[in-house]
């Protein structure tokens, strides 16, 4: 699953990631999917699912611009829920489970260190845009 909002630069790399994705991979039992949601609205895209990879942008400042990390979810603790993406995803899944959501046992997490998410602009900048053939291609040998 794909994550971001293409109308925001490098936010919308998640998708890009997810549409290259989708036009090379060849197993068609996996669903490709893109959505523009946080925090507690991720739970209802992700539950009936055994397995989800989710692909979204990060901002660390710690790596170069394209690289792709991967996280966990407790990576993303912390946060308010006043707004819809200040929950951390840690404890979205931790109140779906409480809950009794049919939430994925296998959860991975692919960021792409992204270098402007507050522009609007509907392509990535030229750094994060170029890595988007290669990161695809990592996650596709590493997870399918």
């Amino acid at each position: 699953m794909g994550l971001g909002n293409t109308i925001l630069t490098d936010d919308g790399v998640g998708i890009y990631v997810a549409r290259e994705i989708r036009n090379r991979l060849k197993n068609r039992t996996v669903q490709i999917q893109e959505a523009a949601v946080g925090g507690l609205e991720l739970l209802n895209c992700i539950a009936g699912f055994s397995k989800v990879i989710l692909i979204d942008a990060v901002m660390t400042g710690q790596h170069r611009i394209g690289t792709l990390l991967k996280l966990k979810p407790e990576d993303f603790e912390g946060g308010s829920a006043t707004a819809r993406h200040q929950i951390g995803l840690h404890e979205a899944l931790l109140l779906g489970r409480k809950l009794g959501m049919d939430l994925p046992e296998t959860l991975i997490i692919y960021g792409i260190e992204v270098k402007d998410i507050l522009t609007f602009g509907e392509t990535c900048t030229p750094e994060v845009n170029a890595s988007i053939p290669e990161v695809a291609e990592k996650i596709i040998q590493n997870e399918f």
